[in-house]
This record gives structure tokens, C-alpha cells and sequence, in this order.
């Protein structure tokens, strides 16, 4: 994978709803019981019957949107000794979920550091240029949107699933989708991992296709990942569907600034 830092294309106006979103899911994150065992890798029983309490009630759950089929037990997040050892111990729910609402609420949840930190990663780089040309409110409500479709797109493929659901990947897949419509010339500075982290400067459209390309490959396998705990079909559904809101918008969006420098050792050329 190529890691992105920064691309040449600056914004006109402040992306308020951009840095409005990720000083939220950033905050959420850190309320979030479990934070400290999911940054250390040794959280102890408690704070996983507690993260795992936490998760039943406010992310989204497959089986719930579609058949709104609630579970007759949750864990509660106390621990207990049952006949099989140490465990999270389950009651009947306290508590009303609704599920449509879920999947606003799991759009700020993450399961770690790593997932939390490539997310915002994404938004920070790619967002305030969306949010530019969109405006503030539409750009939210295109957010939502598209959070809203890549969740309910995963659900379709896995009806039946109780695994809960949570980040703002399909969300932000959007954002990534809508800016490759909109900026495809746009510079972008990447890491690449060739023995060493090499900088490079490529166009938008190489690599946020090459990050399609590979949400795409990945999902043929499955709706998850074989260790259980990405959905590439909600990445590639939030992508097209940010592709098509933004698809009316390509004209009149004025072209990034043609960048100066050298690009793989010789000087940036045009037609890239």
C-alpha cells in the first residue's frame, strides 16, 4: 500500500465540517471503553466485556438493519465465573436500540489506534478539498450519505451477521470517490515501502484508484477479510456512491494548481 501525506491542492475556504468530524470521531475514540488495552494489546477481561457492552449498543449490526432482529442477550460488561471460566456475563438488554440510528453512531466508532488514525489520515488529506467544492452543509449531509449506503451495502451481502459493525471507512471511501472525480490530476505525496519509506508525488487518480483496485480484490473474497475485521464491500459501495453524488459537480470545479518540482526525478509533466 502507498500511505498518502499530503496532496497539492489547496482549499479556498476553512473545512470546518472536516476538522469538525475528525475532533469528533477522535474524541469518541478516547471515551470509548477499551481505548487503553487497544493502544497497549493487553487489555484485560474487564475492558473487553466493557468495549464489548459498548459495541452491542451503539454499532451496527447486520442482522438488526435488515430483519431488525435484536438480540435476546447482551453482555452487560461485568465479568463472571461460568462453568467454562472467566467470561463476560449477558442479561437481557436495559436499554431501546434503534438500529437505523446505529449506523450514525457505529460512523464514529473504531477498534484501535491504527484504524482510527488511517481513517482520519484519509479525511484530513482528501476531505477539505470535497468539502471546498461541495460547501459545508452539503458536504456533511454527502457524508452521512454515504456512511449510510456503504453500511446498509455490507448488510445486504451478510443479511444474517451479528458481528457488529463499526468506523467511518464507508463514510470516508465516499469522500475518497468524490475526490477522484472531481481532482483526478491532483498531486498527491505518498510513502512507498521499498526498503525504505520513498516519496513520490502521483496523481490522484492513480492513487485512489489503486486504493479501489485493491478494496475491490479484497472484497471478491468475501464481505470480510479473512481475519473478520474489515468490510471492503462497505469501502467499495461508499466509493461509488461518492463517485456518483460528485459526478454532476466535475464541471465548473476549477483544476488544482499544476505543481512545481520534480516528479520521479524529472520535472512534473502536464498531461500526467
Amino acid at each position: 500500500m502507498v500511505i498518502p501525506v499530503h496532496d497539492v491542492n489547496p482549499a479556498r475556504r476553512t473545512p470546518w465540517v472536516t476538522y469538525a468530524l475528525i475532533l469528533a470521531n477522535v474524541l469518541v475514540f478516547l471515551f470509548t471503553p477499551g481505548t487503553t488495552g487497544s493502544a497497549t494489546g493487553d487489555g484485560s477481561l474487564a475492558q473487553m466485556c466493557d468495549l464489548q457492552a459498548f459495541l452491542d449498543h451503539w454499532a451496527a449490526v447486520p442482522q438488526e438493519l435488515l430483519h431488525h432482529r435484536m438480540p435476546h442477550l447482551v453482555p452487560t460488561g461485568a465479568t463472571g465465573v461460568g462453568p467454562r471460566g472467566p467470561g463476560c456475563v449477558v442479561a437481557p438488554p436495559g436499554y431501546d436500540k434503534s438500529p437505523e440510528l446505529s449506523v450514525l453512531t457505529a460512523m464514529f466508532l473504531h477498534g484501535g489506534w491504527l484504524h482510527l488514525l488511517g481513517n482520519m489520515l484519509f479525511l484530513w488529506i482528501f476531505g477539505n478539498n470535497v468539502e471546498d467544492r461541495m460547501g459545508h452543509l452539503r458536504f456533511l449531509l454527502f457524508y452521512g450519505v454515504c456512511g449510510y449506503a456503504a453500511t446498509y451495502g455490507f448488510a445486504l451481502l451478510d443479511a444474517d451477521s451479528g458481528a457488529p459493525l463499526i468506523g467511518a471507512s464507508g463514510a470516508i471511501a465516499g469522500v475518497l470517490g468524490a475526490y477522484l472525480v472531481l481532482y483526478p490530476r491532483a498531486r498527491v505525496w505518498v510513502l512507498v515501502p521499498f526498503l525504505i519509506f520513498l516519496p513520490l508525488r502521483l496523481p490522484a487518480w492513480l492513487v485512489l484508484g489503486f486504493w479501489f483496485g485493491l478494496q475491490a480484490v479484497y472484497s471478491s473474497g468475501g464481505a470480510v477479510s479473512d481475519a473478520g475485521t474489515v468490510a471492503y464491500v462497505a469501502h467499495v459501495v461508499g466509493f461509488v456512491v461518492g463517485m456518483l453524488i460528485a459526478w454532476p459537480l466535475r464541471r465548473g470545479t476549477p483544476p488544482p494548481p499544476e505543481p512545481r518540482g520534480l516528479l520521479f526525478g524529472r520535472r512534473a509533466r502536464p498531461g500526467w
